[in-house]
Parts: structure tokens; sequence; C-alpha cells
């Protein structure tokens, strides 16, 4: 469903007031928006339960697949007018849903500043029943807060939702996305250390199980989530200020019991949508064109390898003749070098490869992506391969592709639709495949680690098509070609966004960042 945004980062909403179209999660206790009784525990509930973190229509259609998605080639488009321009009305609709509650996301700012007035009214031992519920509750603001700065750079954070902690109406600051950066990296250090020693009541733990809708109250895998959080903002950051990474990231992988990753596909932060949840996003993938045979990915990644993937990724395609469907003999990507004319006749006449109807199509049991084991590994890879041996950097990265063919494979048997479902690939045929394939672990160290950017970039993929950006951006592989839109200004893909027009218009603070405010100025992590 399509909602405005109506209110800039500085007149944040009190949420317990608001109502939404959100899914009937079945119980008041996690619906926070239908009780008139504020805690910090349906709070809670509520950041999770955000539409910007599921695979629903609106945030793929405007954002996920239209913006990041093209900005990144995680999918495939038609080479029209102004495809690299960002559409202001959805940009700006993306910004607001971090800071208020009455859009698409679940306001993760908004809500977890009600969190925090909340705690502040408690005795000393209701906030240690309470402890669990905001470190949590943290990890998943601080999860959205680096995304805002990959997106747009500095941003308003320090001083934003004032409205919902204290009552006050001001204008907040932008701060430093550097500064920003660094605060997540350190509150996630600090959940993580407050996991590792939390002790729960059964009281506690019975409430704790009840609202996490993601872990179902699972602490160790909280502390993992946070872990492995940290682990990729501290390789987002690690050629603008590669010694602190460095430190930082031995640290973690030298000390696994201290430190625990996300490491199994056991693990995986999957947030699943709720029972009552029955649509698929065909239409967000067709309405603009995105449901084909992406190139470079198709052609140049996973086809010379004969990756096990292509099948749970992509149908053949194909055309209606008369009675009869006739497939293709291949999986053939729609060529980006093509001109939209010719690209559309091609689309009508069915000749290119198509998103898998069961993984992707038409399956309404897809879960929003937080992060999964395969980004451990291959983040692990990167690491071992920089500062550590390469013999280390070659383990995690057969886990890494490993686990992500299991990964692809499990959305497509999770699949409710009535599209045919796969076997996944034996242990053996995954070795042999790691082994004698063009993406096997060898060269020289450079290609090494193009292997692996690569290969994090195929994970990704459109599920996660910010961070696929965000990867393109610091690494700058794949090393993609983009065909030049012939409009002024907007020839190629964005280094960031521009912020939204409501904010230059009533942020009085705005003044301190409109000489940077460009598509061209980059992210501070972006220096490679």
């Amino acid at each position: 469903m399509k909602k405005t945004f109506i209110k800039i980062s500085a007149m944040l909403a009190i949420v317990a007031t608001l109502s939404s179209c959100k899914d009937q999660l079945g119980d008041l206790y996690l619906n926070p928006e239908q009780t008139t009784t504020p805690s910090v525990e349906k709070f809670f509930t509520q950041i999770l339960n955000n539409d910007r973190i599921y695979p629903k229509y609106w945030d793929m259609r405007t954002f996920a697949l239209t913006h990041a998605g093209v900005f990144s080639q995680v999918i495939s488009y038609t080479n029209d007018k102004f495809i690299y321009r960002e559409q202001a009305q959805y940009t700006e609709q993306r910004w607001g849903d971090f800071y208020t509650t009455n859009g698409n996301g679940s306001g993760p700012l908004a809500h977890y500043r009600e969190i925090e007035k909340q705690y502040a009214k408690l005795s000393a031992a209701e906030k240690q029943n309470a402890d669990v519920f905001v470190n949590a509750a943290k990890v998943a603001m601080l999860e959205q807060t680096a995304q805002m700065v990959d997106l747009w750079g500095d941003i308003p954070f320090s001083e934003a939702g004032m409205l919902n902690l204290n009552g006050s109406i001001t204008s907040p600051k932008f701060d430093d996305a550097k500064e920003v950066y660094y605060s997540v990296i350190a509150g996630l250090k600090d959940a993580s250390n407050y996991f590792a020693t939390a002790n729960l009541s059964s009281v506690t733990a019975g409430s704790f199980k009840k609202q996490d809708i993601l872990f179902q109250g699972d602490i160790t895998k909280w502390r993992r989530l946070a872990n492995s959080l940290r682990l990729r903002a501290l390789m987002r950051i690690s050629f603008v200020d590669e010694a602190k990474a460095k430190a930082e990231v031995l640290e973690m992988l030298n000390n696994p019991t201290q430190y625990p990753l996300l490491e199994e596909t056991t693990h995986n932060a999957l947030l699943n949508p709720v029972t009552t949840y029955i649509d698929n996003l065909r239409n967000a993938f067709y309405e603009s064109n995105n449901h084909l045979g992406a190139s470079f990915l198709l052609d140049k990644v996973l086809k010379p390898a004969n990756d096990p993937r292509i099948a749970v990724i992509y149908d053949k395609g194909g055309r209606q003749d008369g009675s009869k469907w006739v497939a293709n003999a291949d999986y053939y990507a729609m060529p980006l070098d093509l001109n939209s004319t010719d690209q559309a006749t091609n689309i009508t006449n069915g000749k290119y490869a198509v998103l898998d109807s069961a993984t992707f199509v038409y399956n309404s049991k897809l879960p929003g992506v937080i992060f999964t084991s395969a980004e451990t590994h291959l983040l692990k890879a990167e690491a071992y391969e920089r500062w550590g041996t390469t013999t280390d950097a070659a383990t995690a990265y057969n886990k890494g592709v490993a686990q992500s063919i299991a990964y692809y494979y499990a959305l497509n048997n999770l699949s409710n639709s009535t599209a045919p479902k796969l076997a996944a690939p034996s242990a053996a045929a995954v070795n042999d495949f790691l082994a004698n394939s063009t993406i096997k672990y060898a060269g020289s160290s450079a290609q090494k680690l193009a292997l692996i950017w690569t290969q994090k970039w195929v994970q990704f993929g459109f599920m996660q098509s910010v961070q696929a950006w965000s990867e393109l951006r610091r690494t700058k592989y794949p090393q993609l070609t983009f065909v030049a839109d012939n409009t002024s200004g907007f020839a190629l893909p964005p280094n960031r966004l521009t912020y939204p027009g409501r904010e230059r218009t009533f942020n009085p603070n705005y003044s301190a960042v409109s000489a940077k405010d460009t598509r061209d100025a980059k992210i501070f992590w972006d220096v490679k």
C-alpha cells in the first residue's frame, strides 16, 4: 500500500497514537499501534516489523529494484530515459521511513526514541528486565542507521527524534557520516557485550521470546547478529581507516568465543512474513522490466561457471505459439547495450530468461534478509586475504559460496507457489563446483579479492540491493559497464542519493551540508 511521507525528521510523530495498514500480527502484544499502553517491549517489536526489510511490493517497486537494484545491476532494466535519475518522491519516502512511523517502514529511530523515553521511567529492577529489549532494539535500529549513511552520507541522528524522546520540536543537525558509522560500530559492540552475559528471568525470557519476531528470543543469535553487523561495518570502512578496521576485525576473528558470528545457515537473520501475508512480487518485477536475465550476472558470472544457482534464480523463459509453449533453449540475458525499443520487442517475443517463479515471482513466503551466513564468510575471506593467510581466506570463501547456494535453494523450497521446486545439489556436487569452475579460488591476491567481492554481489542480489550497491561503490567489483543515458546530469548512476526536498526546505541545518549535496559526492568510505 502506498503511503505518503508527510513529516520531516524534525517532526517525528508520537507513535502510540498512530494507526497503520500493516499486516495483522494476530495479538495486540505484537501490534503496538493497536494499544494505548506504550512499553519498551511493544516498541521493540514494531522496530522489527519493518516493510523496508520485508520484500513487499512498495519498497521493491519504488526503491530496492528501481534505485539500488539498477545502480548495482543486480537486476535487469531497460535503457529508458532518466533510468539513473532518482525518483525524488520515492527516495523521500525511503528517508522518511527511517524517521517517522506513518510510512512503509517502521520508523526505527522514532520507535527507539520512544524506547529510551519509556526506559527512563522504569525502576532499577524494571530496567534490568527491559535491558534485553533495549539492546535488541538498538541492534535493529543501528542496522538501519548504517544503511541511511550508506545511501545519503551525513544524516540527522544524535538530535533526531526529540519529539518522541522528550516532546520537544527541534531541527536536528546533520551528523558527520563517519561519526555516525563509528557510533554504530561502538553500539554494536556494546550490545554484543550485553548479550554475552545476559541472564534473563523466566518471565523476561518468555516475554522476549513472544515479542521477538526475528529470532524468537534467542539471545545467542542476537549476539551473533550484533557481531556480524559490526564486521560488515568495519569492512565497509576498511579502505578509509584500515588501521581501525584491521585491528578490530582481527580481534573478532581471533576470538570466536568472545565474538561469535552468524556462521551457519541456521543462524541467518531472516524476517519471515506474518502468516496472513499472501501477496507476491510479480507486479513489482514486471512493471519496470526488472524480472529478466541480468546481463553481467548471467553472462559473466553464473553461466561461465555453470553455477547451480542459475536454476533457482531464473527460468529460461519462452513464448506462447498458439496453444503451445516454446521454451528458450538456454538462459538468455537481456543485453544492456540494446536500445530500449529493441529490448521491448525482444521482451514481447519472450527471448530472455525471467526470474524464477517459485523462488521469487510468486513466493509470498520470501523473508526480509538482514544478514546471512554466506555474507559472514565472504567478509572473513576478504579480511584473511588482506590481513591473514590466503589458506584461511580460501576456506572462508568456499564456505561463503556453498552457503550462498544453500540460501538460494532454501528460498526456492520455502515457496508456497505452485511452480516446481528443486532439490539442492549434493555436498559433493558443490565441492566439485568450487574446485573446478571459473569461480575457483585461485590467482593473484587481487584476483582472489575480485572473486570474493563478486560472489558477495551475487549473494546480495536484489533481496539486499542496498548492500549490493554499497559494496559495489566500496570495492568497485564486479567491474560493471553502464550504458550512458544522454540525459544531462544523469548519464550514470549516482554515488549517493540527494537529500529530500522537505529536508532542504524545512531543516535550517541543511545549509551545513548543502555544498556536498550532489549525486557525484561520495560517501566517506568510498575511496578506492
